[in-house]
């Protein structure tokens, strides 16, 4: 059998740059290389807003000697893994959960005896690696995994997200060696190694409405008004390289929320979810600063970095004329856009967005580096306070070190994060936000990246419900796995989980401020809906408890990991402490050869081969030249005319420079509805209309344009 030829794009061909050997590298297989995945098939069932899901992972041994396939791949952020069993033909092995280094003794153990045996461990919440050993030759394993989440609507939009792939991790700035991010990768484009599926049925208890997903090609059946069934059609090419997400709306864009209750044999559990008063304004809103941080190292060349640009327009567009400014790009090192921030306008928007096109990706993703400098960035004035926004697929093993920065600089400034891509590392993403008490936002595509710029225009415009704070009155609640409940800045409900004991009666009331004015919530425990069906509050409850102890933090006591394993053999729950292992009963491989192999991963969508080593210099700033005047041939308002010249400008001047180098002037026309429905170009003295550039233009309405206009355009 031929062994696999591995290309290792080695870091040592650059000056000052190194993957070290815990590096993923690019694998190019031959026709006999032994591939271990057979088929990953993903089941989910979504009842109201909990999702319960089965991964079924097929292993195949098409060799000739025995295997040990090692699998890492994403789940999750939020998944309560609380179940494995492993199949070999018609025997079905329940897996047990040991703590970890005790499941790797009983893995090895079985191993070592000939025993086919299935570990299954976390290494980040994220991120879970499968061990699966003594695969003889001919054999088919099947291995289930059992996981339940709650689903959180932001803006009335539900989403469910199955990540697919783990992208290749920069860990230049680790001080760990990590054997699982030391994966192959196949190479941009190459068709799957293995079979991918997916359905979700979805019963909502409400009307659903809108239900579409802008990462696959989905076929979907309705039984009727409150039940969906949805399936990947046979379009989808390489499904398994970029995360499935799920979107749909309930009739008026209600949400699901209530009381959830269990009784369990020594437990009783309930999960509280609450929608505060959207119908709040907010006067005299402070001015900002504004450091966007914006990732350009090697995994985001190519089209992430375009989608960055397109969502750096719209965010800009979206801030108001007292806010200010400044753009730092980092990959391997970092450059800033101006020594101080600068005002909102036309021309400053421009140059940024310039400055960030000549950002070339490449390079290594060096957050830490990037973070602490921007801390020291000087402000344009010291009483302002600074939001950073960092832009980036997260594609780096230092989350925690990343937490414990942001965290012990929140007096320096909140953080909102925007993670670019088709399989995006979110428990960096959303740790990050979380840590700030902010928001996290995802943006794979360029049309998503205007909807969520309008999200996060929405989000620090008006903050919802400020010092949340909740009690019960003749409701006995102990427990709760979150000790704060953080402000609610987006249309996202309040959601609270605990236990609680003796009869489930009397009130939950939840207090908080809108603005300067009180809210108070009273709800009655008797309305709640206590099931048997909702067993899974359990394992919500314990990995809620479990995030707020390890999840986002670096340093901890042994207290906090007794704790959390604890927590992970009591619930039954796969945890950075807690792993599952199933060892078959028979004995197939006496002599105990083992040959290990690595399943290789799909290079994420849209990612390109540099992500795995590689490094390019980012571009040092250029001057901004002025490249062409606006003139309005309809009466204005002076600050709409400004507003209307500052969005053109920044959608545009790529494409009117073009033009323009081609013809004197361009002329053209605008719908009531902000739509560009005429383009005429000045030629010999004469104004001829011009289809052809019109089609160039995007079809997407620029929300500045209220009415009819014409925009003169000349060098």
């Amino acid at each position: 059998m031929k062994l696999f030829y591995t290309i290792i794009l080695c870091c040592s061909f650059f000056a000052g740059f190194s993957q070290y050997d815990n590096s993923p590298y690019l694998l190019v297989s031959t026709e006999d290389a032994v591939i271990p995945l057979k088929s990953s098939k993903t089941e989910v069932e979504i009842s109201g807003t909990i999702a319960h899901v089965k991964v079924t992972q097929v292993y195949q041994n098409k060799g000739n000697q025995a295997i040990e396939a090692k699998y890492v791949f994403p789940l999750s952020t939020k998944a309560a893994v609380h179940k494995m069993q492993m199949t070999i033909g018609n025997r079905i092995v329940n897996a047990k959960i040991f703590e970890k280094q005790e499941a790797q003794k009983v893995y090895d153990s079985a191993i070592e005896e000939g025993k086919r045996a299935a570990k299954l461990e976390q290494h980040r919440p994220n991120v879970f690696q499968m061990n699966v050993g003594n695969i003889m030759p001919g054999d088919d394993i099947t291995i289930d995994i059992y996981y339940t989440e709650m689903l959180v609507p932001l803006n009335g939009e539900y989403q469910f997200v199955a990540p697919a792939v783990v992208g290749p991790r920069f860990t230049g700035e680790s001080a760990e060696n990590e054997e699982s991010f030391n994966m192959p990768y196949t190479a941009k484009g190459i068709a799957d190694s293995f079979d991918f599926d997916m359905t979700v049925t979805l019963n909502a208890g409400m009307i659903i409405q809108n239900m579409n997903s802008t990462t696959h090609n989905v076929n979907v059946n309705y039984p009727d008004a409150k039940t969906a069934e949805v399936f990947l059609s046979e379009e989808n090419k390489n499904p398994s390289n970029r995360d499935f997400i799920l979107k749909y709306n309930l009739s008026g864009n209600q949400i699901q929320s209530g009381l959830l209750l269990y009784e369990g044999e020594d437990e009783n559990f309930f999960t509280y979810q609450m929608e505060p008063n959207k119908n709040v304004v907010l006067e005299d809103i402070p001015a900002r600063e504004y450091l966007f941080i914006v990732d350009v190292s090697g995994s985001m060349n190519g089209y992430p970095l375009e989608v960055s640009r397109e969502l750096m327009r719209n965010l800009l567009c979206g801030l108001r004329m007292t806010d200010t400014f400044n753009v730092q790009l980092f990959a391997s090192s970092s450059t800033i856009f101006s020594p101080t921030p600068v005002e909102i306008n036309e021309q400053n928007i421009e140059a940024a967005i310039r400055f960030l096109s000549e950002g070339q990706g490449g390079g290594g993703t060096q957050l830490l580096s990037a973070l602490n400098e921007a801390y020291k960035l000087p402000r344009k004035e010291l009483n302002v306070a600074r939001s950073m926004v960092i832009i980036t697929d997260g594609y780096v093993s230092v989350e925690k070190e990343a937490f414990e920065l942001i965290s012990s600089n929140l007096d320096q400034a909140n953080v909102f994060t925007f993670g670019i891509g088709s399989s995006v590392n979110r428990y960096l993403i959303e740790g990050m936000a979380k840590v700030s008490n902010s928001e996290s936002f995802i943006a794979t595509t360029s049309e998503e990246a205007q909807e969520v710029a309008k999200d996060f225009a929405n989000y620090i415009a008006t903050p919802l419900l400020t010092r949340v704070k909740i009690e019960s009155k003749g409701f006995d609640m102990y427990d709760l796995a979150q000790k704060s409940i953080p402000d609610v800045f987006a249309a996202r409900p309040v959601i609270i989980h605990g236990k609680y004991r003796g009869k489930a009666e009397g009130k939950i009331i939840v207090t908080g401020y809108q603005g300067k004015k009180r809210f108070r919530e009273v709800y009655n425990v008797s309305d709640g809906q206590l099931s048997k069906r909702n067993k899974a509050l359990g394992y919500l409850w314990a990995r809620k408890r479990i995030g707020e102890l390890d999840d986002y933090k670096k340093l901890f006591n042994e207290d906090v990991k007794a704790e959390v394993v604890e927590l992970g053999l009591k619930y039954n729950l796969v945890t950075n402490y807690t792993s599952f292992v199933a060892v078959d009963v028979a004995i197939v491989n006496k002599d105990g050869s083992l040959m290990k192999v690595k399943q290789p991963l799909p290079m994420p969508n849209n990612v390109n081969n540099s992500a795995v080593g590689a490094e390019a210099v980012v571009k040092e700033t250029s001057k901004f030249k002025r490249t062409f005047t606006i003139t309005f041939e309809d009466k204005i308002e002076k600050k709409d005319k400004r507003q209307v010249t500052m969005e053109f400008k920044v959608m545009y001047s790529e494409l009117v420079t073009k033009y323009l180098g081609r013809y004197e002037s361009l002329r053209i026309k605008f719908n009531a509805q902000g739509k560009i429905v005429g383009v005429e170009k000045l030629e010999n003295g004469k104004w001829i209309s011009e289809d052809k550039i019109r089609l160039d233009f995007s079809e997407i309405a620029m929300k500045s344009v209220q009415k009819e206009m014409i925009l003169t355009l000349k060098k």
